[in-house]
């Protein structure tokens, strides 16, 4: 098995690169293999709300000049996804917003790609605005019919310099019980795919609530 990690900090070995790490140490005692991929220093633009990716339902973005059309096909190959960011202004990083925008609504219209895959967020943050960012990636994750794998805290890690995060004991600590529920998850729905059948995928419903 397989986790996918998107790093969203423009600093590649930054303390959002060290939550994922944490994480990612307790799913290699497992036996599952962790990727990660650099988000935050790539130059991605934001959606451009032409829908064309409903249209033509190729598991595709139509804007040219990055790798986000590569990395949604990892995502659908990947058995858990990990979504980390650090916290500007109280919210995603950029590049990795725009990245997420694009990804998910593809992979959301495209025959809910990522549907009951399991799925978490973690935050990087100095000081303050960690709950608002990682409610915002949580948000992706929830609107794929993810499955998401928690700890015993919300996965907010503290740190200003790069590996400063490794001296918060206690979101270490969040981070390591993540890992572990996150790699449980994993092997229960591997290990429920041909004994417990899932439900129906619905088709979407939209409301604009105008007409």
């Amino acid at each position: 098995m397989k986790m996918l990690a998107f790093n969203g900090s423009p600093n590649k070995e930054g303390n959002t690169f060290h939550a994922i790490n944490l994480v990612a140490a307790e799913l290699a005692k497992e036996g599952i293999e962790t990727e990660i991929i650099q988000v935050g220093n790539q130059k991605i633009q934001g959606c451009i709300a032409c829908n064309k990716c409903i249209k033509n339902k190729n598991e595709q973005c139509v804007l040219p000049g990055d790798e986000v059309n590569q990395w949604i096909q990892k995502m659908k190959q990947a058995d858990g996804i990990l979504l980390g960011s650090p916290v500007y202004f109280s919210a995603i990083a950029g590049a990795m917003k725009s990245f997420l925008d694009r990804a998910f609504y593809v992979t959301s219209m495209n025959n809910g790609m990522l549907r009951h895959k399991v799925g978490a967020s973690v935050v990087a943050v100095r000081r303050s605005g960690g709950l608002p960012t990682f409610d915002q990636l949580n948000n992706y994750l929830c609107y794929s019919e993810m499955l998401i794998a928690t700890s015993n805290y919300w996965n907010v890690i503290h740190g200003t310099r790069p590996g400063e995060a490794t001296q918060d004991a206690e979101g270490v600590q969040i981070m390591r019980v993540l890992g572990k529920n996150m790699a449980w998850m994993m092997k229960l729905v591997e290990n429920g795919k041909n004994t417990v059948e899932a439900p129906e995928r619905e088709a979407k419903t939209f409301m604009n609530f105008i007409h």
